[in-house]
């Protein structure tokens, strides 16, 4: 990776090529991620975010409602869409506890 990227660049791209690390290699479907390569990131990578990844049920639920067109795989778009249903409220998290920071007495706002 170009050492010339922002952060959030090499955010975007950590992003991309985690999703394609689970693309099977061997796939008929090419840019999609089959239920059990999925399940296997989700408890790989999201273990600390989505505290019920080893529960087969919970992430087959999960798969469920990200698989919007229903053929049983996440393409990347359905992908971008969990870590945006992550990312949101840890944005609002974050933003809640810097404003409690600033609220506090002494604290230099």
């Amino acid at each position: 990776m170009a050492d010339c990227y922002t952060e959030l660049e090499k955010a975007v791209v950590v992003l991309v090529d985690n999703f394609y690390k689970y693309v099977s290699r061997h796939s008929l479907v090419k840019n999609k991620i089959s239920k059990s390569s999925f399940r296997k990131m989700l408890q790989r990578e999201l273990n600390h975010m989505l505290t019920d990844t080893a529960n087969r049920k919970a992430a087959d639920k999960l798969i469920q409602d990200l698989d919007a067109n229903h053929d049983g795989r996440i393409s990347f778009d359905e992908y971008w869409t969990l870590i945006g249903g992550i990312t949101s409220p840890m944005a609002n998290l974050i933003r809640q506890q810097e404003c409690q920071q600033e609220q506090q007495p002494g604290s230099s706002s």
